[in-house]
Parts: C-alpha cells; sequence; structure tokens
C-alpha cells in the first residue's frame, strides 16, 4: 500500500487533500506546524472514515519543514516499516501575499529552504516523487486575462518569487538525474467553498487573507462589511476578476496527479488547477447571496499593493494530461463553504 506525506496537511487546502486520499484508503501521514491551523480540522474524519482505518492509515506529526532532522526521523522511522514513505504532497509554507511584503525574509526561509531540506531528505532515502502546491502569482499579471503554463513568468511579490523559485529548483533536480525525479507543480488559481460533506473547510488561526472566510464573517455579522479593493479595474463591474475553483475540485487534481506520476516514467511539468472561468468578485458576492438567501452588505476600499485586475486559468493541459475535469460550479462554491460555516458555529 502506498504511504504519502502531505506536508501542511492541516492547512486548508492540505486537509482536503488528506481526507479525500485517506477515503481512497491509502496511508497519510500530515506533517504541520500549526502555526496557522489546527489538529482539530481532522476530528470529524471519523464521520465518513472508519475509526479502524483512521487508526491504521493515518498519522499526525507536528513540525517544521526547516527541521532537517524531525524530516529525517520522519522518513527513516518509516524505511523501518513494511511501508516506506513513497511520495510526497508539498502544501506547506506561508501564503500572504500582503504579508510576504511585509516580510520577504521570513518567505524565502520558509518557503524556499525548507523545500530544500525536504527534498534532500527525500533523495536520501530514495522518495523521488513530488507533487508542489504552487500558485498562479508566479505569472507577470501583465500578459493577458487568460493564462496557460507557457505564459510569461514574472512574480510580482515575493510569495510569487519563493513559488517560483521552489518550480525551478524542481525542475533542476529532475534535469540532474531525469530517470529517477517525478515532479508536478500544480499552480493554483483561487480555491474556495468546503468539503460537500461539511466535514472540512478554510479556518485560518491567524490573518483571514482569503476572501471566501471573510465574505462569511459578513455573513454570519462577525463583520459589519466586506471590503472590495477597487471598484476601476477593467472588468464589466470594476471590480477583480478571478478564476475561483472549489476546494474539492482542488484536492481531486492532486489525486489525479499522484495517478499519473504512479503510472509514468519520470517527468517534470507545470499543472495550472483552475476552471477556465473568471468571475468578478462583485458576481461572487451575488452568487453567494442568491445561493445562500444571505445580504453580504459591502463597500469599495482603494487598490490592494500587489494587486492586479484579472487572472483566469487556462486549464486544458491538467484536464489533457491528468484526466482530471472540474465538476462543481460557483453555486456549489457557495453552497458548500456556508454550509460548513454555519454548521461548524452552531
Amino acid at each position: 500500500m502506498e504511504k504519502i506525506l502531505i506536508t501542511g496537511g492541516a492547512g486548508y487546502v492540505g486537509s482536503h487533500i488528506t481526507l479525500n486520499i485517506l477515503k481512497r484508503g491509502l496511508k497519510v501521514i500530515v506533517l504541520d506546524s500549526f502555526v496557522n491551523s489546527s489538529k482539530d480540522v481532522f476530528n470529524n474524519f471519523c464521520k465518513v472514515i472508519d475509526k479502524k482505518i483512521l487508526k491504521r492509515n493515518f498519522k499526525i506529526i507536528t513540525g517544521d519543514i526547516r527541521n532537517k532532522k524531525l524530516l529525517n526521523d520522519i522518513f527513516e522511522d518509516n524505511a523501518k516499516t513494511e511501508c516506506a514513505i513513497s511520495s510526497v504532497i508539498h502544501c506547506a509554507g506561508l501564503k500572504s501575499v500582503q504579508t510576504s511584503i511585509i516580510n520577504p525574509k521570513e518567505y524565502w526561509d520558509v518557503n524556499v529552504l525548507g523545500t530544500m531540506n525536504l527534498v534532500d531528505i527525500m533523495e536520501s532515502y530514495s522518495c523521488k516523487k513530488i507533487i508542489f502546491s504552487s500558485s498562479a502569482t508566479v505569472y507577470d499579471p501583465s500578459v493577458g486575462d487568460i493564462l496557460d503554463e507557457n505564459s510569461r513568468i514574472s512574480p510580482i511579490n515575493p510569495y510569487g518569487s519563493t513559488k517560483f523559485v521552489v518550480e525551478k529548483f524542481l525542475e533542476d533536480i529532475h534535469k540532474s538525474s531525469k530517470n529517477e525525479w517525478k515532479c508536478i507543480n500544480l499552480r493554483y488559481f483561487n480555491p474556495i467553498g468546503a468539503d460537500p460533506e461539511g466535514i472540512i473547510g478554510e479556518s485560518p488561526l491567524k490573518e483571514k487573507n482569503n476572501i471566501f472566510p471573510l465574505i462569511m464573517d459578513v455573513a454570519s455579522k462577525k463583520l459589519e462589511k466586506f471590503t472590495i479593493f477597487g471598484n476601476d479595474w477593467d472588468s464589466s463591474d470594476g471590480t477583480c476578476v478571478r478564476d475561483y475553483i472549489h476546494i474539492d475540485d482542488l484536492a481531486e487534481s492532486h489525486i489525479k496527479a499522484l495517478e499519473y506520476l504512479n503510472n509514468n516514467t519520470p517527468v517534470f511539468m507545470n499543472l495550472n488547477v483552475g476552471t477556465g472561468e473568471g468571475t468578478s468578485v462583485l458576481e461572487l458576492i451575488k452568487k453567494f447571496e442568491e445561493t445562500n438567501q444571505i445580504s453580504i452588505p459591502f463597500i469599495y476600499g482603494e487598490r490592494r499593493k500587489g494587486d492586479f485586475g484579472t487572472v483566469v486559468a487556462d486549464n486544458r493541459l491538467a484536464k489533457k494530461v491528468l484526466g482530471w475535469i472540474p465538476k462543481k460550479d460557483l453555486k456549489d462554491m457557495c453552497k458548500d463553504g456556508w454550509n460548513w460555516f454555519s454548521n461548524k458555529n452552531i
């Protein structure tokens, strides 16, 4: 049976990947520092997965990917069992664009140095399959509205820069031993929503930088109004346009990527993970209101540093290579996100 290490597995993206992989009966080890997440995210897994299976197939380890000794201990301990770690899904890292501008050193330390440590230890134990959580922020936002994998790379903030540097590092590792390393960088666009069964969702402990937690804070009256940053962008209603993808579809792309790596010769590739459809911030708010029959009061604020107008994925390559197709629409994202949020707060 395959055993997968998921770094950052307690985070928003990581926890949904973890749940979906466990549902398929595979073994999972989650490594997370729990700096901006909680072990509580796993409490409801037993509602959809048998407790005996969870006990046998699931392990949680607290730690930082910059701790090389810890990484070595994890791989060494599992190498002694009948099932060593065979693949890594690397989600660990800092992810706030705005904070990365204020404190770039920390972002380079965690995101880049941490990945180098991880790959070094992986190589020591002949574990040479990795799926990396990258981002659409690696692209030059001025090249056009629809971005494919060959669009110009030119990040405009430190967060995006660290993602691109890690991509290049993995490419160099693959080139150094083309017959060994299997690497896929999944460039996320804008994941929102929650597990359709309401088991988990997006619940950061510290700063809320993503749009959906803020919308739901307004919906639940924790915040008085939602702030839209800019109403003079080049779009139909003046608000930013993004490619929102259901978190469950995003998680599924990792499973498809893992299957691809398992069934093919060593490879390196970059793949966009989005729906291929653009939605403005105002359209998202209206869809949330319509779907959940809840009013979202909002105001317009100034544009934020590091923001840009339209970012939409050309996802044809991921669909072709992985056989992956996003199945859920914007209504599903709004419905599932609010269902999870409202139920967890009862």
